[in-house]
């Protein structure tokens, strides 16, 4: 394949894409929910949960428990999950950073569009060096009317990006986000590198999945150039 089939823009999720962070953030998650009264495993957390912002986190168990959740939850829950992630160590998905360049390289634009705050992303991003990559081309759920499953967020990043739909490519490890690449009309590739991903569902959603993202490239058809010749 060529770069002629290769996309124009490549649309990164972030949390389980970029960074490793779902295990710890659903860990922090299941405890602060359980503490009012909406009891989740952690599996059963990233089913529901993974992909989705916080505001539609606290609709879901607000319906679920009958009760209003108190006016800071949202709040409370975004700064004990930077402090999770403070005193763990966060890892960049193995590879990511050579598949940034490998796209950059060969002409072909990056960006994150994420249902996680900018300060999150930011956060998570400069913890595992990523940041200087993509530290201009981040977008959040917080800036569009409706996060994924709807189609807004990864619109708004494209047409930011200046792109059409139909020449972008989205990667994506839940269920919501392949929905909204979807209803976007674009391309979407579903990363299920981490066994706890939910790889059926991703699937089932209409994502190619894929589980080692050293071979995204290959797999977008951006031609990678040869390394180790001989002269």
């Amino acid at each position: 394949m060529t770069l002629a089939s290769a996309p124009s823009l490549v649309i990164f999720d972030c949390d389980g894409v970029l960074v490793d962070t779902e295990h710890v953030a659903n860990e922090l998650l299941v405890r602060v929910l359980a503490e009012d009264g909406f009891h989740v495993t952690h599996q059963e957390s990233r089913k529901l949960f993974v992909g989705r912002s916080i505001d539609s986190i606290v609709r879901h168990v607000e319906e679920s428990i009958g009760r209003t959740l108190r006016s800071d939850w949202a709040s409370h829950v975004r700064e004990e999950t930077l402090k999770a992630f403070t005193e763990g160590e966060i890892k960049a998905i193995a590879g990511v950073d050579m598949v940034i360049h490998q796209f950059v390289e060969r002409g072909v634009s990056c960006c994150v569009a994420s249902s996680g705050s900018l300060e999150k992303m930011r956060f998570t991003l400069a913890a595992t060096n990523l940041l200087p990559l993509l530290k201009n081309v981040l977008f959040s759920a917080e800036q569009v009317e409706h996060g994924k499953p709807a189609p807004d967020l990864f619109l708004h990043a494209a047409r930011e990006m200046g792109h059409a739909p139909d020449t972008c490519v989205v990667i994506e490890d839940s269920v919501p986000g392949v929905q909204a690449a979807r209803a976007a009309n674009m391309r979407v590739l579903g990363y299920a590198g981490d066994p706890h991903t939910d790889a059926d569902g991703l699937a089932q959603a209409g994502a190619e999945v894929f589980r080692d993202m050293r071979e995204l490239p290959r797999l977008l058809g951006v031609e990678v150039r040869p390394t180790n010749l001989q002269p």
